[in-house]
């Protein structure tokens, strides 16, 4: 493994407010954004309530073909997203071409599935007074979308808000994390090339004012987040009375059981926990291990963790790069710390340097640990002992989050008793926690948010059902 002695410092202040967002890896200054504050997001809020009034009438078809459309301008500069999903936020190109190519496969998903957008016959007649009338309900879209989110996944969680909301029949305004704000701003410039309207969607550079302010604007009438717990509050409590749809932080349990296929729950979950640096909410995190087999999986788990290459994200055959900076990095190197001083068992399969962290292990932690609790959101798991399948479930479901988790078993009754008590919003069974499809509802439950993504869910979260009743002649 080799590893960039340059100072990596993610942001640094530059001149009259500006932000300077650094490389990862190199440490050099990757580009400068300059925050939109209460101006911008005056004009982009009326801009988009403007074209929202003057497209709201857009056929389906239509608005289907500004999707195919866009998917078409988004491949002819994969090659650009690519390199700064590499540049700005350290993923590995191999992850970074994946995420790219299926952002492009889900806004065109977008534009298939729209016919599911339907609406329902009420039968009001089931009432004495509604005899002679007839009653039906349509989905319509809401008016301005705020969508704010993060670094981890710059072009599939952006446009996981942006195509199901425009699609819809909404104007959409992005606020991107900062090391996202080219990305998000290449993507628009894709969208509107490709033949959607101008005003439809806008992007506001900034950080937590300007989320802050776009939640808070009156003319906004969605705010939908992808981030953390905190910044979910902080955002449900600025939007007040209106909708709100978070995807929010995650604490992964990943269930391993003695009547599981060890070799490849090891296969599996390695990935789950490290690639992309455990920078994704249903990154593995808690690696629950029933006692017969806990010995057997840890050293099996180690030694397969110990052959992911580490390095430059450049490369196309690095499997775990940098985390997104150094402040991520001293957050995570904390919560290591503070395994440690409570005595828990610490495997490191590598060298911490700058924002290089290898897959750390923690074995074991005692209650209380802040692993265990919170989300670190980097490449760290903790393994730990259930000695049956009553306990295991209950290490699970002793967290305040509820994504996304996972249970290793050959028994088909576990599994169905798994998906009946295991509290998370998705559940995978002898896969990983952090496999992902488009076409099912994902999101979470508890302090893990509201709402769901996934075709065809994201278009009821921007949308609202519209009764009309009509008094027959």
């Amino acid at each position: 493994m080799t590893t960039s002695n340059v100072d990596t410092s993610a942001l640094a202040p530059a001149k009259d407010g500006e932000l300077s967002v650094r490389n990862p890896w190199t440490g050099e200054v990757a580009f400068i954004v300059r925050p939109g504050g209460a101006g911008q997001i005056e004009n982009s809020v009326r801009a988009a309530k403007t074209s929202f009034r003057q497209f709201i009438k857009t056929p389906a078809h239509q608005r289907a073909s500004w999707l195919n459309d866009a998917a078409a301008a988004m491949e002819k500069v994969v090659a650009q997203l690519v390199d700064m999903t590499v540049a700005h936020i350290g993923k590995p190109r191999k992850a970074a071409e994946m995420e790219v190519k299926r952002s492009i496969a889900f806004v065109r998903a977008c534009a298939t599935h729209l016919h599911s957008l339907a609406g329902e016959v009420v039968p009001i007649d089931m009432v004495p007074a509604g005899m002679g009338l007839f009653g039906f309900t349509r989905r319509v879209p809401y008016g301005v979308v705020a969508a704010v989110t993060p670094f981890n996944a710059p072009s599939n969680l952006l446009v996981q808000k942006l195509a199901p909301a425009l699609i819809t029949g909404n104007a959409v305004i992005i606020k991107p994390c900062l090391e996202g704000t080219e990305i998000a701003q290449a993507i628009a410039k894709a969208f509107v090339g490709g033949g959607l309207p101008e005003g439809l969607v806008h992007v506001v550079p900034g950080d937590r004012e300007e989320a802050l302010g776009l939640a808070a604007h009156p003319d906004v009438d969605v705010v939908t987040l992808t981030g953390g717990t905190a910044a979910g509050d902080a955002l449900a409590r600025a939007a007040g009375a209106k909708r709100f749809v978070g995807e929010l932080g995650g604490n992964s349990p990943n269930i391993v059981l003695a009547d599981a296929n060890i070799d490849d729950a090891v296969k599996r979950i390695v990935p789950s926990s490290f690639e992309a640096s455990g920078q994704q909410c249903i990154s593995t995190q808690r690696i629950i291990v029933e006692a017969p087999v806990f010995d057997a999986f840890l050293s099996r788990f180690i030694a397969a963790a110990k052959q992911l290459k580490m390095g430059d994200p450049g490369l196309s055959d690095t499997d775990l790069g940098p985390v997104v900076s150094a402040r991520a990095a001293e957050r995570i190197t904390a919560m290591i710390g503070d395994a440690r001083r409570r005595g828990a068992r610490v495997e490191v399969c590598g060298e911490i340097a700058g924002c290089m962290i290898p897959p750390v292990i923690v074995i074991e932690p005692p209650a209380g640990t802040r692993l265990i609790r919170e989300e670190v959101f980097g490449p760290v798991v903790v393994v730990m002992r259930a000695d049956n399948v009553d306990d295991a479930i209950r290490i699970a479901n002793d967290c305040e989050f509820g994504l996304q988790g996972s249970c290793f078993t050959s028994s088909l009754a576990t599994a169905m008793r798994m998906s009946e008590e295991i509290r998370v919003g998705s559940l995978w069974i002898n896969e990983a926690s952090r496999f992902r499809l488009d076409n099912y509802p994902f999101g979470g439950v508890g302090r893990s948010g509201v709402g769901r993504e996934g075709l065809p869910y994201a278009f009821e979260e921007y949308t609202q059902p519209k009764f009309t009743g009509i008094r027959l002649p």
